[in-house]
């Protein structure tokens, strides 16, 4: 047998093996946050430019506390409209943070659901100026398209509502979104255990992002730990194959040739 190859995936021109995207919100301190990033093998790390005081230097930054190597994903969160999200961006750009953007257009302030008309417009622009664009999206295949055919590098659905750790809400929407796109599919928020992270690799997902689930955590290092565990397990079921599921019982063993069993 060959040497296996690395199970990478690719954003624009950015390739990657981690399949885990982190973000940086709502941890106790800096520390604890390096900490937990470190134990996510993760390679993508996502920042909200809007939050980032820019004022801080040293380490009073986030910046500062970001294990070194790894590739920061800009997001335009807490943005309402296509405008502030597109100027949001370009900031991004300009505090060096590279070409990669998240890309969010929220629509109502309590469940943060997307604004679909809006997130379609600043992608359209965004791409034009060279961005790569991951926007965040919900979970309907057809907004998936538009998205594909507005020159997204991937598209990013929910699986439930940001922070809210409900899990994989509608695992058939994924899985027919996943068919109708060919860009790479990241489920992006709603994951709050383990095992949500691995359904969302078993349905299809290329990578899987998180916050909550990691920062709230009563151990967000050990459950950064175990979030990767997960990606990599529902990743390599994925791959495998899952045996069919049959109404009734199915012998592990034979049950011809038995001791015992006249011939």
């Amino acid at each position: 047998m060959g040497t296996p190859q690395p199970d990478t995936w690719s954003i624009g021109a950015h390739a990657f093996t981690s399949r885990l995207l982190v973000g940086t919100g709502k941890y106790a301190d800096f520390p604890t946050m390096q900490r937990a990033l470190t134990a996510s093998g993760a390679e993508i790390v996502t920042v909200a430019v809007r939050r980032l005081d820019l004022s801080r230097k040293g380490a009073e930054s986030l910046l500062e506390w970001i294990p070194k190597g790894m590739t920061l994903l800009p997001n335009t969160a807490a943005c309402f409209t296509a405008d502030e999200a597109v100027r949001t961006a370009r900031l991004g750009r300009e505090l060096d943070m590279g070409d990669l953007v998240k890309l969010e257009v929220i629509g109502d302030p309590k469940t943060l659901f997307p604004d679909v008309e809006g997130l379609l417009q600043a992608a359209r622009t965004l791409v034009k100026e060279g961005f790569t664009v991951l926007p965040y999206t919900n979970d309907d295949p057809v907004t998936a398209r538009k998205l594909e055919d507005a020159g997204c590098a991937a598209v990013m659905p929910l699986g439930a509502p940001i922070g809210s750790g409900l899990g994989i809400r509608n695992p058939y929407n994924l899985a027919i979104l996943m068919e109708a796109v060919r860009v790479p599919v990241l489920v992006d928020a709603g994951v709050g255990t383990a095992s949500d992270a691995a359904v969302a690799m078993e349905l299809g997902a290329v990578a899987v992002l998180m916050n909550t689930a990691i920062a709230e955590a009563r151990d967000p290092v050990l459950m950064a730990e175990a979030m990767r565990d997960a990606v990599a397990a529902g990743r390599k079921a994925r791959r495998a194959g899952r045996m069919p599921m049959r109404l009734h019982a199915s012998a592990s063993s034979p049950m011809t040739g038995l001791v015992g069993t006249p011939r």
